[in-house]
């Protein structure tokens, strides 16, 4: 019987569903994918949705072990950060990080003191490596293909997939941003596919078709037999296509440009300059013209 209680947290501001995860007997307990609030027309970031997560911490009485990282996220920025200074934990991400470090460094032309390996977190995975959450097992799956660095976490019977996988009626992640790539992501949806299909698997994010309710939970089974991208055996070459000719269509997130300055830094904010502000930085005409 799976032992791990799970609560999610809704940002409906992002599309965004961030979790605790908990061992109900040690009261140790992982926050995965956690969202700072950040109003683009003003500059202000706050705290509401961080925040709703400690309260839930405090009420149940758990000690922060992890804030895990499924990836760089492009559409929000990380409260890892904010938790961590009040409520503790390791802050992790896959080992690939650095490659997507190296890329925005260069595309944001960083400061000379950020150095691309890895050094901002507390802790780098490796691909199939185990960790504890309590007497919680938990493993870390590398599957790259929306980034490069993009992880998943299984956590006793559940795996949380980030951004890989949607919900099945959404369908599958992007792979145009820089480093993504159809083929990998492909292969690692087949990866998450391969688990038993009692899995719960658990998105970072919904965009509802229809106008059906935000829903962020459901099966290995259900995206083997539903997903509307990948599910009945779809094969490789038709997905890349797809992909490709969806990919092209899609508006870039409007957090990109300012969440990833931030999520690269572990959910820190850029150095403050010589004022006492900090800033974040927008590269004119860099990025490639859609359509």
């Amino acid at each position: 019987m799976n032992r791990a209680q799970i609560q999610p947290f809704f940002d409906p501001a992002t599309w965004t569903v961030s979790y605790v995860v908990w061992d109900p007997a040690a009261r140790a307990a992982a926050v995965v994918d956690p969202v700072l609030d950040f109003d683009f027309k003003s500059g202000r970031t706050s705290s509401t949705s961080a925040d709703r997560i400690l309260e839930f911490l405090r009420g149940q009485d758990l000690a922060v072990q992890w804030i895990l990282e499924t990836h760089a996220h492009a559409d929000h920025l990380s409260a890892a950060r904010y938790l961590q200074e009040r409520a503790g934990g390791k802050i992790a991400i896959g080992e690939r990080i650095r490659d997507v470090q190296a890329i925005f460094r260069k595309l944001f032309n960083l400061e000379r003191e950020f150095l691309p390996d890895g050094s901002q977190f507390d802790h780098l995975f490796k691909d199939g490596e185990t960790f504890a959450i309590g007497a919680l097992q938990a493993t870390a799956l590398l599957v790259p293909g929306h980034t490069p660095a993009d992880m998943a976490y299984l956590v006793d019977g559940s795996v949380f997939v980030g951004d890989t996988l949607f919900m099945p009626d959404v369908g599958t992640a992007r792979a145009d941003f820089p480093g993504g790539d159809a083929h990998q992501l492909y292969r690692s949806i087949h990866r998450l596919l391969e688990l038993p299909g009692e899995t719960r698997m658990f998105v970072c994010h919904d965009y509802p078709p229809g106008g059906r309710e935000p829903r962020w939970e459901t099966t290995v089974a259900a995206q083997r037999e539903g997903n509307i991208h990948v599910g009945r055996g779809v094969p490789e070459g038709e997905f890349v296509r797809m992909r490709a000719e969806r990919d092209a269509t899609l508006e870039v997130p409007t957090l990109l440009l300012p969440s990833v300055q931030v999520n690269v830094r572990a959910g820190r904010l850029p150095p403050a300059d010589d004022n006492g502000v900090a800033y974040l930085r927008i590269p004119l005409n860099a990025l490639p013209a859609k359509g």
